[in-house]
């Protein structure tokens, strides 16, 4: 159920901004932008920054592989909205046909072996949390994924564990392939703080 505050704004600042942004993009605030928008206790500054961090800050995974863990956090908790928005943004720094490999079968899919293993850690945290174990950690590790990376994924998927499940709580609505274009050129420059 989406509130009418989510689609407007729930101030007179709030409706102003989302028009503006929305014109200047020349398509509407994808929904993720909007709930930012929306009263800051529920989508505050907190998550604003933990996404920033976690998918910006540094790290020795790219921009493109964290927003590939994102949609692929989202392809298995079946968010179309996050498969969406984080498959546009990967595409913009990896070959698209390896994303899109990724997204149908990552065990098969042409990409490096510490990625693989650390798909395989990032599924077992969403889909069986109960299951993951500390060999889990170390069948990455032997495939070459450092603590480092091992830290940095596991914070890609706890955060998109959670904005998937509001998205798709919230309905967020699925923008076409352009609008999807069209904001991750917007996320690229701009971040998620």
């Amino acid at each position: 159920m989406r509130l009418p505050e989510v689609e407007r704004g729930d101030s007179l600042r709030n409706r102003a901004l989302i028009r503006i942004i929305s014109m200047v993009l020349g398509t509407r605030l994808p929904d993720a932008a909007r709930v930012a928008f929306y009263h800051k206790g529920f989508v505050g500054s907190a998550l604003g920054a933990w996404t920033q961090d976690a998918m910006r800050g540094p790290s020795q995974w790219s921009v493109a592989e964290r927003e590939l863990m994102a949609a692929m956090v989202a392809r298995w908790n079946s968010c179309p909205f996050c498969i969406g928005a984080h498959r546009a943004i990967a595409v913009r720094g990896m070959d698209k046909a390896v994303v899109d490999a990724c997204l149908t079968d990552y065990h098969t899919a042409p990409i490096s072996a510490p990625l693989r293993a650390t798909l395989a850690f990032l599924e077992t945290m969403t889909l069986r949390p109960g299951e993951l174990r500390a060999a889990h950690a170390e069948a990455a590790m032997a495939a070459g994924v450092s603590r480092h990376q091992l830290t940095d994924a596991a914070a890609v998927a706890a955060l998109f564990n959670i904005i998937t499940r509001y998205a798709n709580a919230l309905d967020f609505a699925i923008p076409s392939d352009a609008g999807f274009d069209k904001a991750a050129g917007m996320m690229l420059k701009r971040g998620y703080a």
